[in-house]
């Protein structure tokens, strides 16, 4: 039965390709797994050397920095990369995944005494910005602040205010961090050192600005869809239960099949055929992530969700040079909430919901949630 809307299937089995048409530019959207990927490795043809016009729609009026390592192609961006990787390791060590342990725990137990929950604002967003303040090494309650930005920092009607804000806030961080260097995330990058000099402030930026963009739609979006896929599949629960190990191989699923990011741009640095499509030097092709990772000639059955799918070549945390920084992160947290939700509730009740739709002239893609309210019953004998 198929559970995952696929609106590139057409295109993808015939031209592999689909134009998006952007501003003055229709941007040829690459959808095959395969195609996907080799485009990914060859930063020559389709370069990240691009601030603020990697997102598309492009950041140019959201924020000023180039996020690092993201926009930026090797060999400098496999340096940059090389300074900050060492810090985003930290979410393998089991000091790290026990703090994250508690955090889940402590929210399941205020979940628990409730008669509903909204799971996206109420759950998801506080769950990621709480997360994140142990990954950066800050005190808990900074995450109020994150949480006050919403699911969204850069979309949305204030995304222009949230994007100053954002900017503002970073640069008292690495102010006070400059005054007191600790073991903080931005302590760390203000000891850094690039080729024998300190970063510059736009450097700084540039990191941090990613840290907050990149990573917080991941987290949210997959925390909430897999809340209500297993609000809406109740046996998918007990199905877990009944061997832990499962866990692993049932969050790789929930990345793959709920792909946050639909897709990510590249910027053509010379004239190039694109599948038939031709971009002119200086225009803008994309990878299309969430089509590749619903291509029948990879995935077996690619429009369900199977929770034991394995292998799983899912492209969720990217490919290639520019592979996702906070992979490790993300999936500590889901792999931890998902335990959690094992151990202590019998099941998630869906109450109502709300489906987003990503609208574009090209394609109209579900991702995930406006709103989900459930309700969370706990495991008769377990820990409420």
């Amino acid at each position: 039965m198929g559970e995952i809307p696929d609106p590139f299937r057409e295109k993808r089995r015939t031209d592999g390709v689909v134009g998006l048409p952007s501003d003055d530019e229709v941007i040829p959207m690459i959808l095959r797994h395969e195609d996907v990927r080799k485009a990914a490795k060859d930063w020559k043809t389709f370069s990240s050397d691009a601030p603020r016009r990697v997102p598309i729609p492009s950041e140019e009026h959201l924020r000023t920095v180039r996020q690092l390592p993201l926009e930026i192609d090797p060999p400098e961006q496999t340096e940059y990369r090389k300074l900050v990787e060492p810090f985003f390791l930290r979410a393998k060590q089991p000091a790290f995944i026990a703090q994250v342990e508690n955090l889940t725990d402590r929210m399941l137990t205020e979940a628990l005494g409730r008669e509903s929950l909204e799971a996206v604002g109420e759950f998801a967003l506080p769950l990621q910005s709480r997360a994140l303040t142990i990954l950066l090494g800050v005190p808990e309650s900074e995450a109020e602040r994150f949480i006050g930005w919403g699911v969204h920092v850069f979309h949305g009607e204030h995304g222009v205010q949230q994007g100053a804000a954002l900017e503002h806030y970073l640069n008292e961080q690495f102010d006070r961090a400059a005054a007191n260097p600790g073991d903080d995330f931005y302590g760390v990058l203000t000891t850094a050192n690039f080729r024998g000099r300190p970063l510059t402030r736009e450097e700084l930026l540039g990191f941090a600005n990613i840290m907050f963009a990149g990573g917080r739609d991941t987290i949210i979006h997959s925390v909430a869809c897999a809340l209500g896929y297993l609000a809406e599949h109740p046996e998918a629960l007990e199905f877990l239960r009944a061997d832990p190990d499962r866990i692993v191989h049932a969050s790789e699923e929930f990345f793959r099949a709920y792909m946050p990011l639909t897709h990510i741009g590249r910027v053509c640095p010379v004239d190039t055929n694109v599948h038939g499509m031709q971009v002119q030097a200086g225009d803008r092709a994309t990878l299309c992530w969430a089509s590749a990772n619903l291509d029948e000639e990879v995935f077996d059955a690619a429009d369900e969700v199977r929770l034991d799918r394995k292998p799983n070549p899912h492209v969720s945390f990217g490919f290639g040079a520019h592979l996702c920084l906070g992979a490790p992160h993300a999936r500590t947290v889901l792999r931890t909430l998902l335990a959690g939700l094992c151990r202590r509730v019998e099941r998630i009740s869906l109450l109502s919901k709300q489906d987003r739709i990503e609208h574009t002239p090209a394609y109209d893609r579900q991702l995930g949630y406006e709103s989900l309210h459930v309700r969370m019953m706990p495991l008769t004998g377990g820990a409420v």
